[in-house]
């Protein structure tokens, strides 16, 4: 099998209509002798800043000294990037070989299954292979019936911050998204959450309680910002000193989380040393996260795609660039609230560009465009990504800035538009 062929099964399978449920991903990790019961996780859930803690929390383990292994979505250049080893991604050859394998046993059976679990069941043969002390697995949609919850017993379940997102399938209140979300936890096996809304937390909570599962919940009170700069921030949590090169406050607030997380697989036995901690968080690399990518002007990317992503770019971009004229770059696709997320992110704006990211469902530039008519602010709207990104950097002049956002399919393009591959 080679790379195009396993890709095209892969990707060729559809999902949408599926009916939510494990059943398919256990018949076929069954079918493939579950390894995913011979591996260690930690198991990763919510709207906003899962991804973010997934890579704050592989790189500690691996700098613990723990052979670790990543499960994230999606990509931003090669699907290869869902699946790494000690941040190195899983070979073309890997790959094939372990899709080759899965999709023999999928073809048995009855109910064919989803792209996603094909791809959940690939990796785990492949973190088995790589014999993975741990692996750090993060949550394609909602928790409950994701395939990645075919994981029985993880080291450590987190709940991230959760929103309004993918609601016709979680629902339409977060307090519905939080149980589905909620649905990765185990029982007995520990679970730390996010600090947020009380009545999400109380979801969280109660679920904890019927499984007997331990609860610790970040102390967002006890981040001391120190030190805030394009290059990155240091900051106390707990009275300690952390550094990080991820920009924001709201990644403190996921920090915080993955030092909870520390501490819990430190009491079920994990060596997690001070020092090596502090140098995982410090060494942690998460592309397309409000990450500047360019300067004169100053190119900032992020793959925010919801209202909740849009409030934490706007209060980014004012912090970063009071004083600079920014232009922001969108790209949206047409299934998400852009209305609401133009909203937030309007007042920000000097200017705006618009195209459409690479996607059969991405809004066309000249559709968004009229959207952002409303705000009475020049809107350009561009035919590709390549234009964008230059008509974005002419507008905005060498003392300006650029922020492209709307969606993590306009990421990889905008960057490797940038020379950045």
């Amino acid at each position: 099998m080679e790379i195009k062929e396993a890709l095209d099964y892969v990707n060729g399978t559809r999902w949408r209509g599926a009916e939510a449920s494990l059943r398919r991903i256990r018949e076929l990790m069954s079918l493939l002798g579950d390894p995913q019961k011979k591996l260690r996780f930690v198991h990763i859930a919510g709207t906003n800043g899962k991804g973010s803690c997934a890579a704050m929390t592989a790189s500690v383990l691996r700098a613990c000294g723990y052979r670790t292994g990543l499960y994230t979505s999606p990509y931003l250049y090669r699907f290869n990037e869902r699946m790494q080893v000690n941040g190195e991604m899983i070979e073309d050859e890997a790959l094939c070989r372990h899709i080759s394998a899965v999709r023999d046993k999928a073809e048995k059976m009855d109910e064919h299954p989803t792209e996603f679990e094909l791809m959940t069941a690939a990796a785990m043969l492949y973190f088995l292979e790589e014999k993975c002390d741990i692996v750090v697995l993060e949550v394609g949609l909602g928790g409950r019936f994701d395939a990645t919850n075919v994981v029985d017993t993880p080291e450590c379940s987190i709940i991230m911050n959760i929103g309004l997102d993918h609601t016709a399938i979680l629902g339409g209140t977060v307090e519905e998204i939080a149980a589905e979300k909620a649905g990765i936890i185990k029982k007995n096996c520990p679970c730390v959450l996010y600090e947020q809304k009380r009545s999400v937390m109380d979801v969280v909570a109660e679920r904890c309680r019927e499984l007997d599962a331990p609860l610790t919940t970040a102390d967002f009170s006890a981040i001391e910002p120190v030190f805030d700069s394009l290059e990155g921030q240091a900051f106390r949590y707990k009275g300690a000193m952390y550094a990080l090169p991820l920009l924001g406050a709201h990644q403190l607030r996921n920090a915080a989380v993955v030092l909870e997380a520390v501490g819990v697989l430190r009491a079920r036995g994990w060596r997690l040393e001070d020092g090596d901690v502090e140098h995982g968080l410090y060494a942690t690399s998460w592309p397309g996260r409000f990450e500047l990518c360019a300067e004169e002007p100053d190119f900032i990317v992020d793959g925010g795609h919801n209202p909740q992503c849009a409030e934490t770019v706007a209060e980014n971009l004012m912090h970063y660039f009071p004083d600079k004229k920014r232009v922001l770059l969108i790209g949206v696709l047409r299934d998400k609230d852009y209305e609401k997320m133009t909203e937030i992110l309007a007042p920000c704006a000097d200017e705006f560009v618009t195209v459409a990211p690479d996607s059969p469902r991405a809004l066309s530039a000249e559709e968004l465009a009229g959207v952002l008519s409303r705000f009475s602010k020049p809107v350009t709207p561009c035919a590709s990504v390549a234009e964008a990104v230059d008509t974005a950097k002419e507008l905005a002049g060498e003392d300006g800035m650029v922020c492209a956002s709307g969606s993590l399919y306009l990421v990889g393009s905008v960057r490797y538009a940038l020379g950045m591959y």
